[in-house]
């Protein structure tokens, strides 16, 4: 399988629903919270998908994966659940860490599965807060927040 990241197009929007939508379902199961599901037509404008970057994974010429944020922190990241464990999310978040210039931020769900790739990835726990869950305030939610450094420059 090949992996190419490119920038977001306006033709992307229905595949990285579909992607989301079902990814998201995943997140919040781990999480214990199905209930506060909400698909991302109605949450992309109050989360600011669009505030930022945002990158596209191609697998084979098909919309695989979608990663948002700027250079110091990743604040979406979903694949397609038929190509997990394929290196999609590995190619996104490498995408943005070669790009980094400083620490890359990023929060995870209490118990997503995510978590462990991040740590894998070489992320490490900075702290952890519960509080309202992103995108559906009406529910609490405990996140972790990781943070990757790059390896200090040797001289």
């Amino acid at each position: 399988m090949t992996i190419t990241i490119r920038p977001y197009e306006a033709r992307d929007w229905a595949d990285i629903c579909r992607i989301h939508d079902a990814a998201r379902l995943d997140e919040l199961g781990g999480a214990g919270l199905l209930d506060a599901y909400l698909d991302l037509e109605a949450t992309y404008e109050n989360e600011g998908l669009f505030d930022d970057e945002v990158w596209v994974a191609e697998a084979d010429g098909r919309v695989a994966g979608f990663l948002a944020g700027s250079g110091g922190e990743i604040t979406w990241a979903y694949v397609d659940p038929a190509l997990y464990r394929r290196g999609v999310g590995r190619a996104l978040v490498q995408h943005v860490l070669d790009r980094a210039t400083g620490p890359v931020e990023l929060e995870v769900l209490e118990g997503n599965s995510a978590r462990a790739f991040y740590e894998a990835m070489g992320f490490v726990l900075e702290t952890t807060t519960t509080g309202k869950l992103a995108g559906n305030e009406g529910f609490q939610a405990t996140g972790h927040t990781l943070v990757w450094r790059p390896a200090a420059a040797s001289g």
